[in-house]
């Protein structure tokens, strides 16, 4: 999956949905995009949560808002995070998405 072209990575970066989520959509886990509000399950930044800010495909990692570090020089840069250590816990839906 290394080479996948950026619209199959699209579906490689899918996250896991809330319980609540699962129940009103009947899918367990859904591609992930921007401004999508999400958890952080897994790692060193377990608990935080927050929206998601970007996606790197070309990495297979997202930013979210509230979870970043500090550099040496004191600014603060977003952590990369795997979206299979996340959950989403609010869908931005606009047309396309309300269909699915």
């Amino acid at each position: 999956h290394f080479n996948a072209p950026s619209h199959v990575r699209r579906v490689i970066m899918s996250a896991p949905l809330s319980k609540e989520l699962r129940e009103k959509y009947g899918v367990r886990s859904c591609p992930i995009r921007v401004d999508d509000e999400v958890t952080v399950a897994t790692g060193r930044a377990k608990g935080n949560s927050g929206r998601v800010v970007k996606c790197y495909r070309k990495k297979f990692v997202i930013h979210i808002d509230k979870v970043q570090r500090e550099k040496a020089n004191g600014t603060t840069v977003n952590i990369g995070i795997h979206p299979s250590n996340v959950i989403i816990t609010k869908l931005k839906l606009n047309d396309d998405r309300r269909k699915t």
